[in-house]
């Protein structure tokens, strides 16, 4: 494998036209976009970091995600426009486990692209990946209270799979049920 790009079929960079007309440039997240993530990351409001799964305003946590791209285990698409990071959407998964078959999405725009087209775009840039590395479903974790995350995945044929009572705690300390929701990328 590249030491710096994970090996996908779709070709990158490519770009993207929004519901507005912006066009934006869709590329491989390599190792070295460390410091730009951080940008981004440190640029979003605080509720939005309130519900993220690793906190990437760090810059051990993003080094770990750089070192998940170079070892094959994660592979995320950015948007940008002009050099600058305007969201991303990654896919996480192992080929060693007995969840092999599975990936997990993450999706994050910038709240100045949200509702032009892009977090779909992204999601479905994601399917594709994940269809093309043989992967069987694809798996969102959401609390109950993102009820746009949860309409928006709804719309991209996600499924409510189940809800864990109090099975994780939030940047501010409080505990927060999660949904697991799923899409089957096989019947799609």
């Amino acid at each position: 494998m590249d030491e710096e790009t994970p090996k996908v079929q779709r070709p990158y960079p490519r770009t993207l036209t929004l519901t507005d007309q912006t066009e934006v440039t869709l590329r491989l997240m390599i190792p070295a976009d460390t410091h730009r993530i951080l940008t981004f990351a440190r640029s979003l409001p605080e509720e939005d970091l309130l519900y993220l799964r690793m906190d990437i305003t760090k810059a051990f946590v993003v080094m770990l995600w750089g070192q998940n791209i170079r070892a094959g285990q994660t592979v995320t698409v950015l948007a940008e426009r002009e050099r600058e990071i305007l969201g991303y959407a990654s896919l996480h998964h192992n080929e060693v486990t007995w969840q092999r078959h599975l990936g997990e999405l993450r999706v994050q725009v910038g709240p100045a692209y949200r509702s032009r087209g892009l977090g779909r775009a992204l999601a479905g840039e994601i399917f594709s990946i994940a269809s093309d590395l043989g992967l069987h479903k694809m798996v969102a974790h959401i609390t109950p209270d993102q009820t746009g995350t949860i309409t928006t995945v709804t719309r991209l044929g996600f499924q409510m799979e189940a809800r864990l009572h109090d099975f994780v705690i939030d940047r501010a300390g409080r505990m927060r049920d999660l949904l697991v929701m799923t899409y089957d990328v096989k019947g799609q």
